[in-house]
């Protein structure tokens, strides 16, 4: 199968290619503008990784071009292509809103208008957000429920999720969005919580806590990803246009904190008011999820974020 993978060196982008790369009869194009809206050193370590695969093309390309978009899906039949190019941050979007537009909105529509006049691929999988529901007051959130975006990074993902709506209906297209939910795990985005706590303490730097903990996130493993993605990859039609990607057990962040400053005797924090730009809790409903593909087995966080650890000491993560 040949497979396109768009914002491959970002941090699900290449976990979902290192992983079909391990199956010979796939084919993986990735391409990434290297966005500096973290280390590009570490994305380009990233996609080092994936080019010692013989089976792995990488091609340096912003999907904001149309242009060059249109002429790579001109040369290619692509089997599949998996969307994950995207600017992302919450916070970010309240510093420069402009930038989730062009990325975001913009680079979405470019990317189907291209599938479209190619009438190429057969399937589209592209990634949503948890943010979409905002500060929802009913838990688990189910996929059918009002959403209440909180900023624009979320504004953009509802506007992909209403264009892809429009675009399956009118031009027959076999795709389906995912509402990720706070990813993690090795190889993960070092402007996340987890990351950001470790790299303090590596550092020795002083670690921020947003609203002094009080959040819940319904953490969800990047192997767990990776399964559930390679049981959707195996579908043939999409007879649905959004689903959840979430183990639904949400985690206490202070309870978090609180156990790694008790093992790693940890003590060079700060206890802060919560950004506005945050939603206090994530809860997602999965019950679609496994409907679909059947997948039950989540990973525990305690043995996530324990192989996350792991992986993160030995590498020397914290350098970048």
């Amino acid at each position: 199968m040949k497979i396109l993978i768009t914002g491959v060196a970002g941090f699900i982008g290449f976990s979902t290619a290192n992983s079909l790369l391990k199956n010979n009869k796939n084919t993986v194009h990735g391409i990434d503008n290297f966005d500096n809206y973290y280390s590009t050193k570490y994305k380009r370590l990233r996609v080092n990784f994936l080019k010692k695969k013989k089976n792995f093309y990488f091609k340096k390309l912003d999907i904001t071009k149309k242009n060059k978009l249109y002429d790579l899906f001109s040369k290619k039949n692509f089997d599949l292509v998996i969307h994950f190019a995207a600017q992302a941050g919450v916070r970010y979007s309240l510093i420069n809103p402009k930038k989730y537009i062009a990325v975001n909105k913009n680079g979405f529509k470019f990317l189907l208008d291209a599938i479209i006049k190619n009438k190429i691929p057969k399937r589209i999988i592209y990634a949503s957000s948890s943010s979409v529901y905002g500060n929802s007051q009913n838990f688990p959130t189910k996929e059918i429920q009002k959403l209440k975006p909180q900023n624009i990074y979320a504004k953009t993902k509802i506007s992909n999720e209403q264009l892809a709506i429009k675009y399956k209906k009118k031009y027959n297209l076999n795709i389906c969005g995912l509402r990720f939910f706070t990813v993690y795990g090795e190889w993960g985005r070092p402007d996340m919580f987890l990351f950001k706590l470790l790299k303090a303490y590596k550092n020795n730097k002083s670690f921020y806590l947003n609203n002094y903990g009080n959040h819940l996130r319904d953490f969800t493993y990047i192997e767990d990803i990776l399964k559930i993605l390679n049981k959707l990859i195996k579908l043939k039609k999409f007879n649905f246009n959004i689903v959840n990607i979430c183990g639904s057990n949400p985690i206490n962040i202070k309870k978090i904190f609180i156990q790694f400053k008790q093992d790693y005797n940890f003590k060079n924090f700060k206890l802060i008011e919560k950004n506005k730009a945050d939603v206090l809790n994530t809860h997602g409903d999965n019950r679609l999820l496994k409907k679909i593909i059947k997948f039950n087995k989540f990973t525990s966080f305690h043995k996530g974020f324990e192989k996350t650890k792991a992986w993160y000491f030995k590498n020397k993560i914290h350098k970048f």
